[in-house]
């Protein structure tokens, strides 16, 4: 067997493949990250300067431990390195009682896992939070041990620490092929081939175009999706005041959204909608859809009105989505030196660091300490068609 250039290739150093770097090269593992572009960047899934992590889930109870081990090794990272990580605003969650499955899922799952949240109805929501007008008939629960993460902060940090562990970041080098076989990977660039002995794909949307050239066929579709940051009462909506971030499933659709942080803006966002693109022809234009800026302002003038302002800025970004919007992460079902992290379907950020530890054991040892069954390639809902 001829010697290998590296022990593990990290296919796409974003916020999966970049955590996963950091715990490899942590334990002395001989790693190689490769990207198309230069992480933290703009033309991916995780910028845009926040992402909400939840411990209570409303995308289904089973989420918890995996979220609660993601905020453990959140903690970790804010020690080891001098970026910020996380900012405990706590998450606000609401919609009207008896109607949204995602609230009531979001209870459940606290109530399951004895999570410390507080029951809202009607008033009460408002008497809390001035900046949020409801109807009566709604309800929240608030979680005041979740908050928000720094996304791009996390990226850095996790490549600094995983460069000062030896780790190689290879920038702005597409993959074009892969070759595979029991105990080796060759990867081809546009700057020459490397080879490991490892393999870990995560690479975003890109994923459902590469990920054929590995004989494996994922139903991934990506999403164009935006976020707005508008004017507001700062005394009303600002982090410094109080304000958490939130979620909410209102008959128009799910929104997320952000408190402000120095002066910012609140920063709000349309869950359910999005157009479907390629992403090497992605628009990343905010505003060039009217309703880029409609949807989400027509929210906050019914449900947050004191944060109706000028719009600030606007960010396009992508959401990769499975049919059930759940998560891929396992081995490929040919070759157990292959790890898949995929279609995070515009909830995975607050995860990557239990992603990361998750895929750095899966190559290393062929099994993880974490329940990853609801993310299997082989469930029903993928009907995955391996290409034999």
């Amino acid at each position: 067997m001829s010697k290998k250039d590296f022990d593990v290739i990290v296919v796409g150093a974003g916020s999966m493949g970049m955590a996963a770097g950091y715990y490899l090269a942590k334990q002395g593992v001989k790693t190689l990250l490769v990207d198309a572009f230069d992480p933290p960047h703009t033309n991916g899934s995780h910028h845009g300067d926040t992402r909400i992590i939840r411990h209570a889930y409303g995308e289904g109870r089973e989420y918890v431990p995996f979220a609660l081990r993601a905020q453990e090794l959140w903690y970790e990272l804010e020690r080891e390195t001098h970026h910020k990580i996380f900012t405990k605003t706590g998450v606000l969650v609401f919609g009207p009682k008896g109607e949204s499955d995602f609230v009531a899922e979001t209870i459940e799952a606290a109530n399951i896992h004895g999570l410390d949240v507080d029951l809202l109805e009607g008033d009460e929501i408002h008497q809390r939070w001035p900046g949020v007008t409801v109807p009566e008939n709604f309800n929240a629960i608030y979680e005041k041990n979740s908050g928000v993460l720094f996304s791009e902060n996390c990226i850095r940090a996790y490549r600094e620490l995983a460069e000062a562990h030896g780790a190689k970041v290879l920038t702005h080098t597409r993959v074009e092929d892969f070759e595979i076989s029991e105990d080796s990977v060759k990867i081809q660039t546009e700057f020459g081939s490397f080879t490991g002995s490892k393999l870990i794909l995560s690479m975003g949307a890109w994923n459902s175009k590469l990920l054929s050239k590995l004989n494996i066929d994922i139903p991934l579709q990506p999403y164009r999706q935006v976020v707005g940051f508008f004017e507001c009462e700062e005394s009303q909506y600002s982090n410094t005041h109080g304000f958490p971030a939130f979620m909410v499933e209102v008959p128009t659709g799910i929104y997320y959204g952000f408190p402000s942080f120095s002066g910012c803006g609140l920063k709000i966002g349309y869950h359910t909608f999005g157009q479907k693109i390629d992403p090497d022809t992605i628009n990343r234009e905010f505003g060039i859809y009217t309703e880029d800026e409609g949807n989400i302002r027509r929210f906050l003038e019914e449900y947050m009105p004191g944060a109706t302002g000028s719009l600030k800025r606007g960010a396009v970004c992508m959401y990769t989505k499975t049919p059930d919007e759940h998560f891929v992460i396992d081995l490929h079902p040919q070759y157990s030196n292959v790890a898949i992290a995929a279609g995070f379907s515009g909830h995975g950020f607050k995860f990557s660091s239990v992603v990361g530890e998750t895929l750095s054991q899966l190559v290393t040892t062929g099994k993880t300490e974490h329940d990853i069954s609801l993310f299997s390639i082989n469930r029903p809902a993928l009907k995955q068609k391996a290409k034999i």
